[in-house]
């Protein structure tokens, strides 16, 4: 088995619907599909429970308390069959039927396998973000290799990547005491600090659920971020990141503009001669 999809939902029935569905209309079924539900009262088990008969070749769910998002995606991992695992949360969808196909392809390509023939150990394409007038294609990385600066200010996008199975084995599986920035914690650490290089497509693969709990809890999302910077990082690289990732940031995007950063560089040497001249040199 090459991939596993896993859905964590609970009391969304709606929302998992919209998932089943595009699961369900891919026009490669080549997947095992695992439901991982936490005991949801809202018709959800029904609608579960309606899949036993379904097309795919491979089926599992489960209906249960959990304890977190974490925890029930912990469970779907230790369930899971195949090589690579996909996270299609309750409420997202997959963003066209050939998305898995795709995806599969790249997978199976022997161009992508390195020296040890160890293959792609992360894939990751696009998210597609509903906003009010339009939707935004987030391509994350868009292929350069993320630095921790870059998981400092962002992330890579979780229901986009295929995580080979094997990386949880190696680096261990989510941190259930946090409650919304595990797979955050998880990428940073596998990426940025153990230096696992992802493979980007350029494929449509997610419609992102904006309604989701990370969308909607900005204050909780910082302050899990900065208890794992602070247990992670010394205090005084830390204190770095805070004081210069914006104006790096700026600076980043000044330069996508020949003219703006021409203007600026000018600027800064004129100031720089002036200090120099009459002030600090």
């Amino acid at each position: 088995m090459k991939l596993s999809i896993i859905t964590i939902n609970l009391n969304n029935s709606s929302g998992l619907r919209k998932t089943i569905v595009s699961v369900l209309t891919q026009t490669s079924h080549d997947f095992e599909f695992i439901v991982v539900d936490g005991a949801s009262t809202d018709g959800s088990v029904e609608l579960i429970q309606s899949l036993d008969f379904c097309t795919l070749h491979s089926f599992q769910w489960i209906s249960e308390t959990d304890l977190g998002i974490y925890n029930a995606m912990n469970k779907g991992i230790r369930m899971a069959k195949g090589e690579y695992i996909q996270f299609l949360n309750s409420g997202d969808t997959l963003a066209a039927n050939d998305v898995t196909e795709k995806i599969l392809q790249v997978i199976d390509n022997k161009e992508q396998r390195t020296k040890d023939n160890e293959g792609v150990l992360i894939l990751y394409g696009n998210m597609l973000k509903p906003l009010q007038k339009r939707i935004h294609r987030d391509r994350g990385f868009a292929g350069r290799q993320p630095t921790m600066l870059d998981f400092y200010a962002g992330t890579l996008n979780h229901s986009s990547a295929f995580i080979k199975r094997s990386l949880f084995e190696t680096y261990g599986l989510y941190d259930e005491l946090l409650r919304i920035v595990s797979d955050w914690k998880w990428f940073l650490q596998v990426i940025a600090l153990h230096g696992v290089i992802p493979v980007y497509k350029d494929i449509d693969v997610t419609v992102f659920d904006m309604s989701g709990i990370s969308s909607i809890n900005s204050d909780l999302d910082k302050m899990e971020r900065k208890e794992v910077l602070e247990s992670i990082l010394p205090q005084s690289v830390l204190s770095d990141y805070e004081s210069w990732s914006f104006p790096i940031e700026q600076i980043s995007r000044i330069n996508r503009y020949w003219i703006i950063s021409k203007m600026f560089w000018l600027t800064e040497r004129v100031l720089f001669k002036y200090d120099k001249c009459f002030r600090r040199y």
